[in-house]
């Protein structure tokens, strides 16, 4: 009942604390019968004053003791093998002894007149204490002299008794109430049958306790209380009955604790919580009695009788039982505070005050009664916890836990309140586009490491429309989305989408993916090349709480043989579904809707392991010089622009300590290139100003400057060589230059409509520079860097010209192994209070 409203963690840590529960309860009345019986049949001990009676006839002592408990309990094992229905039986009759030796109790407090009492030698404590006592009946002066507690030595410890010490014995008289639902399993109808029973068990306990007390404290002198334990059938119209009725009753009790013992290590077992420690205690009978469970309980049952202190493991047991209210209280409050719907409690007096009330009450007391065995329980129940939690399977039946942190999480989301963002908080939250996982796993678990605990979303669109379909073919796949997420270890959410186009499906996804405050505000693409795609998840089976990822799932039919999930990857000689224009289409779009865009290429190439390992320390030693990260913030692809510090450049290098921020990657070094020309002091301006922000900032960079005026030396000068052969050709034959002219002039005028039209296409790059940029940034990646981090230029507005602007990208980036192109376009830093 626990495991399924708290979940498998709790409800086995629990549930093993309330099999010991019931092993040591069991044992208990076992203790109690004995020395009840002793106590009527047994031969004084030797330095015991009296002398025996002509029925103590049985031997006294340790071991007999133990033999007798031993009998006694066989005795109940064998009723308990037999079946619930004997057990049942057995208590029917039990009850009718028990109900008519009760009743004749209270009828004895009303007929049985005033009487002196013999009390026993062998609870006598010293020699001076009185051997009688006076049995008063109703008295008020006798209920006076019994309001206040006067406490005496325990005979079992020797110790001196206290109101823990006699609430952890009284305690154990009221752990009955819950034998039927250890029995859940045997009853015809439990949800009708459990709480009736129980609400009727625990107010006729409380009715009878509280008049029985009432009673004895007003009839019976201290003493009596003190030193007779069978006061009861000395004050009885008929002595022999109440000896009947509290040896069924204790025999009854250490039968229920035995049977509700081995039913909760059978409902463990069955649970398959501690995989196959417990599985022999799955076998049962023709007739579905758990034997095997049975016989285990037996076996821990007669091992505790070995203690032969009562009191002792009263304490023990009162501790156990305990905690197990308080679990079933939190249960109940739990269910309450998840304001789950399907919780509609049919107790119309149900409030989320008392089961608070009852979790406190029961702390209150297992630390009353012995601190060290409270620590000791709920310290054995966390390692309980703790095991079940990562060695027992995914359960079915669902986790308090998770309606919990829903209610806490949408109660939280809604004060998340976008409005009072503010740039000093700024973190990356972040949308990864992955058409396949197959070949991206290195790239998934970088931009993990890159999120720095912000919103991180794996984003996958499926080209299709709802039209025609019998129902969204996409529900089936996220349990091999989670699995992948767990298989990666990353901390990231799913979000799947159908969509005609990728450029819609990219759209639909920045517009809905997250709540309030908690949405993407930046998008990761791959990069778009001819590679062919390699496959990182060859032969992995990834297993998870549904189906595997590369298993075929069985069917009877054939033909509703479902392939792994996760389709092959493309071919060398296949097609891709996304075309070169849409692709930039989407980075254009993204920017429009206010998202940064970075792209990510040769992250097949990324070994996160390899890399991460090279910082870590051995035995307080740094194992290696921690990996390089490479920051390159001047917007390569526009040889005219002088601002290292823009809203693009400050992104970026956001980005790159965001990463070395992270635990795996805090032995990393930035490092930060500034391409100047010799002799510019707007250049050394803007160094100086990049060197103070830095500063500011409280970033730690290896700043390098790399003289770059051979490169752009050589865009201006093929731009110059452009002009130039514009004249040579003017210079022609005049029918020559007549069809030259006219070209050039209608080129020109298109050039111009352009550049009116869209100003950001003005600069014409060539092929060769762009190779000779790239060529500088691995001149100067010595050693190699982990990662690089470059600036991304803003998409052109002219669509016709997207095709130059990926073949640009695609020149800037060969062969530079994992890089990052970065375009931001929110602001991130500050140096402001």
């Amino acid at each position: 009942m626990i495991s399924r409203a708290l979940g498998p963690e709790f409800g086995g840590s629990i549930g093993i604390m309330f099999f010991f529960a019931n092993v040591c309860g069991s044992a208990l009345y076992i203790l109690g019968l004995v020395e009840a019986i002793v106590s009527a049949f047994g031969i004084p001990e030797d330095g015991v004053a009296g002398v025996a009676g002509p029925h103590q006839v049985l031997p006294s002592g340790y071991w007999w003791s133990l033999l007798y408990g031993t009998s006694l309990l066989f005795l109940c094992l064998i009723v308990c093998l037999v079946g619930a229905h004997i057990y049942a039986k057995a208590t029917f009759v039990i009850f009718i002894i028990v109900v008519t030796a009760l009743a004749s109790i209270f009828i004895s407090f009303f007929t049985v007149g005033p009487r002196v009492l013999t009390l026993p030698d062998t609870s006598a404590v010293n020699s001076t204490s009185p051997v009688t006592s006076n049995y008063t009946g109703l008295r008020l002066h006798t209920l006076k002299s019994n309001v206040w507690p006067g406490y005496a030595i325990d005979y079992t410890t020797g110790t001196m008794m206290s109101f823990a010490t006699v609430f952890a014995v009284m305690f154990n008289g009221c752990t009955g109430i819950m034998a039927g639902s250890n029995m859940s399993g045997d009853l015809k109808n439990p949800s009708y049958s459990i709480p009736r029973g129980t609400l009727a068990a625990v107010v006729i306990t409380f009715v009878t306790y509280n008049l029985l007390s009432l009673l004895v404290a007003c009839s019976c002198e201290r003493r009596v209380l003190q030193r007779d334990y069978s006061f009861l059938g000395d004050i009885n119209i008929w002595q022999p009955l109440v000896t009947m009725g509290i040896y069924s009753s204790t025999m009854s009790a250490a039968m229920s604790n035995l049977i509700g013992a081995s039913r909760i290590l059978y409902a463990l077992s069955k649970d398959d919580l501690f995989g196959g420690v417990l599985a022999l205690a799955r076998k049962t009978s023709l007739s579905g009695n758990p034997w095997a469970s049975v016989l285990f309980s037996w076996v821990l049952v007669q091992a505790v009788l070995f203690t032969g202190k009562l009191n002792t493991i009263a304490g023990i047991v009162t501790i156990f039982f305990l905690l197990v209210y308080a679990a079933v209280d939190l249960a109940c409050l739990a269910l309450e505070w998840a304001s789950a719907p399907n919780f509609r409690p049919s107790f119309r007096f149900f409030t989320w005050h008392t089961c608070l009330l009852g979790i406190l009450g029961c702390l209150v007391m297992m630390f009353l009664i012995s601190a060290i065995y409270a620590f000791a329980s709920i310290a054995f129940m966390l390692l309980l916890l703790m095991l079940i939690h990562y060695l027992c399977p995914t359960s079915h039946w669902g986790y308090i836990s998770q309606a919990l942190i829903f209610h806490q999480v949408r109660k939280y989301l809604l004060m998340l309140d976008v409005r009072k963002d503010h740039v000093k908080f700024w973190r990356p939250q972040v949308l990864l586009m992955v058409a396949n996982p197959r070949s991206c796993t290195g790239l998934i678990a970088f931009i993990n490491d890159l999120k720095k605990s912000g919103l991180y979303v794996l984003g996958h669109i499926q080209i299709g429309l709802l039209d025609g379909l019998p129902s969204d073919p996409l529900q089936s796949r996220y349990d091999s989305w989670l699995s992948l997420v767990d298989h990666l270890n990353i901390k990231a959410f799913v979000n799947l989408t159908l969509a005609d186009s990728v450029r819609h499906g990219v759209q639909n996804l920045l517009f809905i993916t997250g709540f309030g405050a908690m949405r993407p505000n930046t998008l990761v693409l791959g990069f778009y090349d001819d590679c062919t795609p390699q496959d990182h998840l060859q032969g992995k089976i990834l297993l998870s709480a549904g189906n595997g990822m590369d298993v075929m799932i069985p069917t009877k039919d054939p033909r509703e043989q479902r392939p792994p999930y996760f389709p092959t990857l493309r071919g060398v000689e296949e097609t891709k579904h996304l075309q070169a224009e849409e692709y930039v289409s989407v980075i254009a779009d993204t920017v429009k809707m206010g998202k940064n865009v970075t792209l990510a290429r040769y992250f097949d190439q990324f070994n996160r392991d390899k890399i991460v390992g090279s910082g870590r320390k051995v035995r307080g030693h740094r194992g290696g010089m921690g990996p390089f990260v490479d920051v390159w913030p001047l917007n390569l692809l526009r040889p005219d622009n002088s601002g290292y510090v823009d809203t693009c450049s400050l992104f970026l290098l956001q980005l790159a300590c965001v990463l070395r921020e992270s635990r795996a990657w805090s032995q990393a070094r930035l490092r930060l290139f500034l391409c100047v020309e010799a002799g510019c002091s707007l250049r050394e301006e803007e160094e100086a100003k990049l060197r103070l922000l830095l500063k500011e900032l409280r970033i730690s960079a290896q700043v390098q400057t790399v003289a770059w005026d051979q490169v752009v030396e050589l865009h201006w000068q093929r731009r110059g060589e452009r002009e130039t052969r514009s004249g040579e050709w003017a210079a022609g034959g005049d029918e020559e230059r007549e069809v030259e002219e006219e070209a050039q002039r209608q080129e020109h005028e298109d050039e111009e409509e352009r550049v009116q039209r869209f100003p950001n296409n003005a600069a014409q790059l060539t092929d060769e520079y762009i190779c000779a940029v790239n060529k500088l940034i691995c001149q100067h990646g010595a050693p190699p860097p982990a990662v690089r981090f470059l600036y991304l230029p803003r998409p052109p507005a002219d669509t016709s010209r997207y095709l130059a602007y990926l073949h640009q990208l695609d020149l800037l980036t060969r062969n530079l192994g994992p890089t990052l192109l970065v375009h931001g376009v929110t602001p991130v830093v500050t140096t402001d209070l």
